[in-house]
């Protein structure tokens, strides 16, 4: 005995209508005249709109629904549909591919846009807002340095790094001091307070589980006494 397996099957164009539309649309293909096939192709074209609701919010909904039926149909059905028939070249039309970036980022913890910022410095003609912006920049890179190494950095390091990404045309004035940044993590006494605070919750919790066990061990006691008529043997 054969077995009808899904993979023995063939493919199925559109799967959200379901395998017995596919079938339907392969049928009125081989109707013989436009008048059977038109009747049909009708039918089935609310029966698909009927499957999926949710495409009667689409914009030009029976146009979609005209276009999966010739989609379903491989192109091959001959039908007076009121939309003009879809090509196969315009769905299945891959997009052209992107281009990967092939920009070389110097330093990676700084990132493509430390640099893009150092390249729109250089070209301000202000000098305070040239060496303002230079001040931002600075204080960034020190912020992202200490975010992806979880480390404290000089600010020799940072004026350092600076002015090779700029190649020189870049520096910060003297004695200027970066902003201070750390990176955080749970001071020691908040971890330790959390876990006395748990193990509080857990002997609050034992301590309340003994007192109804031994709750429930007094009123069997009680029972017994009372089947027993209050005698002890």
């Amino acid at each position: 005995m054969d077995f009808d397996y899904n993979s023995t099957r063939k493919k199925l164009i559109l799967a959200e209508y379901g395998r017995n539309v596919q079938n339907m649309v392969a049928y009125i293909c081989t109707l013989p005249t436009i008048e059977e096939r038109n009747r049909h192709a009708q039918v089935v074209i609310d029966l698909m709109g009927f499957l999926n609701p949710h495409l009667r919010d689409v914009a030009d909904f029976k146009h979609k629904l005209w276009d999966h039926l010739h989609i379903i149909s491989d192109f091959k059905i001959d039908v007076d549909s009121p939309y003009p028939k879809p090509s196969p070249e315009a769905i299945h039309m891959k997009p052209e591919a992107l281009p990967y970036p092939q920009h070389r980022i110097r330093y990676k913890h700084y990132g493509k846009t430390v640099e893009m910022m150092i390249e729109r410095a250089k070209n301000i003609e202000d000098p305070d807002r040239k060496q303002h912006m230079v001040q931002s920049i600075a204080n960034f890179m020190k912020m992202a340095y200490v975010t992806w190494n979880k480390d404290t950095v000089a600010d020799e390091t940072i004026i350092s790094d600076l002015k090779g990404l700029s190649k020189g045309e870049l520096a910060l004035q003297e004695n200027v001091n970066l902003n201070k940044v750390e990176f955080r993590t749970p001071p020691p006494g908040n971890r330790q307070k959390n876990l006395n605070q748990s193990n509080n919750n857990n002997n609050n919790k034992n301590r309340q589980n003994n007192n109804r066990n031994a709750g429930s061990n007094n009123n069997n006691n009680r029972q017994r006494s009372n089947n027993t008529g209050g005698k002890r043997y």
